[in-house]
């Protein structure tokens, strides 16, 4: 007999004499998502959606000052937001990555009814509760501005400041000024994709194409070549969430989300707010100056050379910004 013949004939040996007894009746403790005591390099997996899934966030850096990102998308990741590590833990601030769940390093399931705005409000409260944090700093950047808003609006006693970078109160503003911004395309280009717009075809590469060429270098990241933990989140993109709660286009909105509106609710945010905006990007940074007008403790920046993606493409006014407010809170 040999060494495999033996240990399978011993294991059947002790399964057949084991005594059954009430305590192997019970159901086994669940395995700890995290293995104790062992160092992970800041990760830890943090269970969501009444414990049925975990997500992936990840610890950088220690001090008083404590953030948690909220990455963009919605289905895109965490990666995009690395230039955060250049800049927050060397000014001695505590940084959560977390990518939420669908998305990259986190669980991705295949029921469509967890893509909801109300769920992910749910999973960040999760996460948070999970990290242990409170009296934290909340940043969210374009989707994860609107679900930072919305946290806020639920569960504001937990914040000690509040981050919006890069998105507006409402889908309509987004709208109006992601529209105007069509004139960076070349007129042909313009005819174009009204004629695949009035068709839905949206999955047409040459679609891809003209958004990819033309309004993406202008409007997302003006950064030649682009940087690569943004393509990198480009490309691990989980677009079933996306379309569900997006739609197809950048230019037109009609999954979910498309009737979310906030302007009227922001004065109920009395947290210490800071929105960013950029001169070139798809959310009008006027609506940016708006947003902090109508919060009674808020104030804003605007990125001068900067697009969607600032702390990339105007990435020292941006954290010249961004840390001192962080350092305020």
């Amino acid at each position: 007999m040999d060494r495999r013949q033996f240990l399978s004939a011993a294991a059947v040996l002790a399964a057949a004499t084991a005594p059954v007894t009430p305590a192997l009746a019970e159901a086994a403790p669940a395995a700890p998502l995290n293995p104790p005591g062992i160092r992970v390099a800041g990760i830890r997996m943090i269970p969501v959606a009444g414990g049925k899934y975990k997500v992936w966030t990840k610890k950088i850096g220690s001090g008083a000052v404590k953030v948690l990102l909220l990455h963009g998308g919605p289905g895109f990741s965490h990666e995009y937001l690395e230039a955060m590590e250049s800049f927050l833990p060397e000014a001695g601030i505590e940084m959560y990555y977390y990518d939420q769940l669908g998305s990259n390093n986190s669980d991705q399931p295949d029921d469509t009814n967890l893509w909801t705005l109300p769920r992910f409000v749910e999973e960040v409260e999760e996460v948070r509760q999970g990290l242990g944090l409170d009296q934290f700093v909340l940043y969210g950047h374009s989707w994860g501005g609107i679900l930072a808003i919305d946290y806020a609006l639920k569960y504001q006693k937990h914040l000690k400041g509040l981050v919006i970078s890069n998105m507006a109160a409402g889908i309509q503003a987004y709208l109006k000024r992601v529209n105007a911004l069509r004139g960076l395309m070349k007129p042909e280009s313009q005819k174009l994709i009204r004629e695949l717009e009035a068709k839905q075809a949206y999955d047409d590469p040459a679609y891809e194409k003209i958004m990819m060429e033309e309004m993406y270098p202008q409007m997302i990241c003006r950064l030649d070549p682009w940087p690569e933990p943004v393509t990198r989140a480009f490309r691990h993109a989980n677009l079933t969430i996306y379309n569900q709660m997006q739609g197809k286009s950048e230019l037109e909105v009609t999954g979910n989300l498309k009737d979310w509106e906030r302007w009227d609710a922001l004065s109920q945010i009395k947290v210490k707010t800071l929105t960013i905006g950029a001169k070139h990007d798809e959310m009008d940074p006027e609506d940016m100056k708006r947003m902090a007008a109508l919060m009674p403790n808020a104030r804003s920046v605007i990125c001068p050379q900067g697009s969607h993606l600032c702390m990339w493409d105007d990435q020292d006014f941006y954290f010249k910004n961004l840390i001192p407010f962080l350092k305020s809170v």
